[in-house]
């Protein structure tokens, strides 16, 4: 039997919860960074969550337990403090799926939802960023239609963060409106 996902955006009392999720779904970075580095990453993750930036906080429940999240940005300055990366579209960031809900689908829903918000902001595309060492979700990612956006790759510190975006009205019509 599966387990009804519902997507919906975040309230200001699910914080906790989504924070709660980040740190249970990148925890296992924590093991192959070093630990400066994965201090200061695990900061910047509870920041998001908490600093008002985010144009919407998206969440996945399944009865009613918060199982994923997604933060949707307006641009790379709201996103990262970077302007200069000359991003002014959506930018998901920080997409979260817990390990015991993982293999659901509850990612490939939020960021469907994630598109569909940036599509009705009036934004042709939807950018995100990664690194190698995700590379289930750059695997995802490109499933999905996301195709590497190498003008927006940043270094932070000695890893390289890749750029990707999605065309959204592309994907409208390759998927018939499903996003």
């Amino acid at each position: 039997m599966s387990q009804k996902i519902i997507i919906r955006e975040a309230e200001n009392k699910d914080c906790n919860a989504i924070a709660e999720v980040l740190l249970d779904a990148y925890h296992q970075y924590s093991e192959i960074m070093p630990e400066p580095l994965w201090l200061e990453y695990r900061n910047s993750l509870l920041d998001s969550v908490h600093g008002d930036t985010p144009l919407v906080r998206i969440i996945a429940e399944i009865d009613k337990k918060i199982v994923g999240s997604a933060l949707l940005f307006s641009s790379s300055e709201t996103a990262y403090g970077k302007p200069e990366l000359g991003i002014h579209s959506p930018i998901l960031r920080l997409l979260a799926v817990s390990p015991s809900a993982r293999g659901l689908g509850v990612a490939t829903l939020l960021i469907h939802d994630a598109a569909r918000r940036s599509l009705q902001l009036g934004a042709t595309t939807l950018n995100l960023h990664t690194s190698e060492m995700m590379s289930s979700a750059i695997k995802l990612y490109q499933r999905l239609g996301f195709n590497r956006a190498y003008e927006t790759d940043l270094m932070n510190g000695d890893t390289l963060v890749q750029g990707f975006r999605l065309d959204l009205l592309s994907s409208v019509r390759s998927t018939a409106g499903q996003i």
